[in-house]
């Protein structure tokens, strides 16, 4: 089991303050009906983004409800993961083919991870397309396997998914965060729509006191008096940070003080972090006002914690987005939301009730304005946004809607 350091991981009986015994009853009573049942999960990072950061709320509350779990991590060299980020941004829409050679890394570093993981586990939970092949090369395969997609199908490569899709139909299940992410063409037994969700007892996520979150502000150089917007997401093509700032600069001409935070980790299993890192800090010059936050100068969970706590509106303005969790982090801290009407941002994001949907930088700019000048509006959204996140996105819901599907095949 892997975990953090920093933090304590909640257990399972903790979460009764936040959504109640009889949710926590619930789980558990699913979890009895996997008992004596072990279960395998694989991603490709034991931290930065996403699908790490669930894993390490998920696994040990799986494994405090009385099971078997353990969780693997593929290896891999910086041509295997530029091969898996090709993959990844192909399945986003962007139009690029894999050459034999890639699919000869990719295939081969896959059969290496599958040879040395134990997964003749009852259930293997494979996440995303990184270690998706492994399927094909184990040999004591006995369990059901489900593969779990977590990127934005809605426009993919289809030579690309051609590709990955005789892997897929192999699984037993698969589970998307949408249902206009379901392909078509696949045969699978099992198809369910499970969106992805944030752990409120987390160092992200838990309340702290304002005292923590103003020397957190004074420490990294932000003004706790002047307006703040905040992007949190990684530096990659989709997440288009350029166009966080083209925003700012616009809310600049009528709000002189705002400032802008792009908040973001830096993942081993993303080579083109640095890239776009790079075109962000360039595209920002020499301003002040805008900040660029990470994990390399001790920006860590309880740090994004604070800066979006701090925020007068959190930013999403990915072009393709397979969720955003970090829609789900701000509007529970009761930040109102502007993000495009892209991927699983509507999911999060009601338009006009727990902030706005936009199409452009213009009207991203235009929305911000408007709720930095209607400032009981935005707290009133703020708070819906919060109700929102309780009722549909917290990782206890996530639980449940895992065990129910392993309880499928019982």
């Amino acid at each position: 089991m892997l975990k953090t350091a920093e933090e304590r991981v909640p257990r399972l009986g903790d979460f009764s303050q936040v959504v109640g015994q009889q949710e926590i009853d619930s789980i558990r009573t699913l979890a009895e009906g996997l008992r004596g049942m072990s279960i395998t999960e694989v991603n490709s990072t034991s931290y930065g983004g996403g699908v790490a950061e669930i894993l390490r709320s998920m696994v040990p509350l799986i494994r405090d409800a009385g099971l078997d779990v353990r969780w693997e991590v593929i290896e891999g060299s910086f041509e295997f993961f530029s091969v898996t980020k090709k993959i990844h941004n192909a399945l986003q829409g962007m139009n690029v083919e894999l050459t034999d050679d890639e699919r000869r890394i990719y295939l081969e570093y896959n059969k290496m991870n599958s040879e040395r993981m134990q997964l003749d586990t009852d259930f293997v939970v494979v996440e995303d397309t990184q270690p998706t092949p492994m399927i094909d090369f184990h040999r004591t395969r006995r369990g059901k396997w489900v593969w779990r997609c977590h990127v934005d199908l809605s426009t993919p490569s289809i030579a690309v998914w051609n590709f990955l899709d005789e892997y897929i139909n192999r699984y037993d299940a698969a589970v998307f965060s949408s249902e206009k992410y379901v392909i078509p063409t696949l045969k699978l037994p099992k198809v369910s729509i499970i969106p992805p969700s944030i752990n409120p007892l987390s160092d992200k996520n838990r309340e702290i006191p304002e005292d923590l979150v103003l020397k957190i502000l004074e420490r990294h150089g932000v003004k706790q008096d002047k307006p703040i917007i905040t992007q949190v997401g990684r530096f990659d093509p989709w997440k288009d940070t350029t166009g966080a700032i083209d925003v700012y600069r616009m809310i600049k001409k009528e709000f002189p003080q705002v400032q802008l935070l792009l908040v973001a980790s830096m993942a081993n299993d993303d080579p083109e972090g640095w890239l776009y890192f790079e075109k962000t800090a360039r595209h920002a010059g020499d301003d002040g006002d805008i900040h660029i936050l990470t994990d390399l100068i001790g920006v860590k969970d309880l740090e994004v914690n604070a800066f979006q706590r701090a925020s007068d509106v959190i930013l999403q303005m990915s072009t393709r987005e397979g969720f955003g969790l970090t829609v789900s982090e701000g509007l529970w801290k009761g930040v109102p939301v502007v993000g495009r009407n892209v991927g699983g941002i509507p999911l999060q994001v009601i338009n006009g009730s727990t902030g706005f949907l936009v199409d452009t930088t213009s009207e991203a700019a235009e929305k911000t304005i408007y709720l930095l000048k209607n400032q009981e509006e935005a707290k009133k959204m703020g708070e819906n946004g919060k109700e929102h996140v309780f009722r549909n996105f917290l990782i206890t819901r996530l639980l449940r809607d895992h065990l129910r599907l392993l309880n499928g095949f019982t």
